[in-house]
């Protein structure tokens, strides 16, 4: 059987909780220190800021433990051209 390695960083996934991380944290924070009562009355009594943000948070947290523990594992054929072995000049 041919040896197998992780995509690790490069994970789709992890770039995907990146992303929902950072909004999460700046949703987050409008909801809990800038958005005003009016804003709130606007959105029919629901801070939308903070419950987004925590909807964002946890769906990070959900990607993250999805691609820890189900890793994307590459064959080794594909494992061995990511170091440019495999390119014409090399």
């Amino acid at each position: 059987m041919a040896s197998q390695s992780k995509a690790g960083l490069f994970d789709l996934r992890l770039i995907i909780a990146l992303l929902f991380g950072v909004y999460g944290v700046v949703l987050t924070i409008t909801g809990f220190a800038f958005t005003t009562a009016e804003e709130i009355q606007k959105a029919a009594g629901i801070n939308i800021n903070l419950w987004a943000g925590l909807g964002m948070l946890v769906t990070s947290a959900i990607f993250v433990v999805w691609a820890r523990t189900r890793p994307v594992v590459m064959p080794s054929e594909f494992a061995d051209d990511a170091d440019g072995a495999g390119e014409p000049g090399h």
